[in-house]
């Protein structure tokens, strides 16, 4: 049994999350819940259940919102190189998604997000160098927009990230750190450009996981 605590602080509002999971075999069982399932006594607010085979599918259960989401993974080869498969469907809204990533190698791969029945397909092109800074271009075929990321992995467990959004002039700044003996967090900045007061908004996470 793994269980994790996770926190989350910034300007406006804390919370915090815990999840538990149990294997039995190559499956697991999931329960997460949020401060609100216990904040005002034991409630079913923040409260979702799952069961995974990991590589093979999710099934997730939001209590409170009686709302399920199935989630199904499957790898083919293509011309020799892996392709991932990835299909979402939530029946709460009744949307289907699909994913989809091409391997070529350790440095190259390009992915597709489309959302069922909206037109709306995205692609992304990712390159590591030399294991240390990946590039991330990603583009919005039906807003014809383009988004940038890169990242840099530094003093071993150190990950720095830059992110723009260009739709909406966001710039995004991260840094982050996963220790399995220390825990893991993450200190992220961002900074819309456009508004004319530019005040970054600031925000911290931090998760510890546990042995039972």
């Amino acid at each position: 049994m793994k269980a994790s605590f996770k926190g989350r602080y910034d300007i406006d509002k804390s919370s915090a999350a815990a999840t538990v999971v149990v294997k039995a075999g190559d499956v697991r069982f999931r329960a997460s819940l949020t401060d609100a399932t216990v904040v005002k006594g034991p409630c079913l607010n923040g409260l979702a259940l799952a069961v995974e085979k990991p590589g093979l599918f999710i099934i997730d259960y939001n209590v409170p919102k009686k709302d399920v989401r199935f989630q199904f993974m499957n790898t083919i080869k293509v011309a020799e190189k892996p392709l991932n498969l990835t299909y979402i469907h939530s029946r709460g809204d009744n949307r289907t998604m699909l994913d989809g990533s091409l391997v070529f190698d350790s440095a190259n791969k390009v992915s597709a997000n489309h959302v069922v029945g909206s037109g709306n397909c995205k692609l992304k092109y990712t390159y590591v160098n030399q294991g240390a800074t990946t590039y991330e271009p990603s583009y919005d075929l039906s807003k014809n927009e383009w988004d940038f990321a890169m990242s840099r992995r530094v003093y071993g467990d150190d990950v720095v990230r830059a992110s723009y959004q260009t739709a909406n002039k966001a710039l995004g700044l991260e840094w982050s750190r996963n220790s399995q003996m220390n825990g893991s967090f993450k200190i992220s900045a961002s900074l819309n450009l456009a508004e004319e007061l530019k005040m970054p908004k600031l925000c911290a996470e931090s998760t510890w996981d546990f042995e039972m």
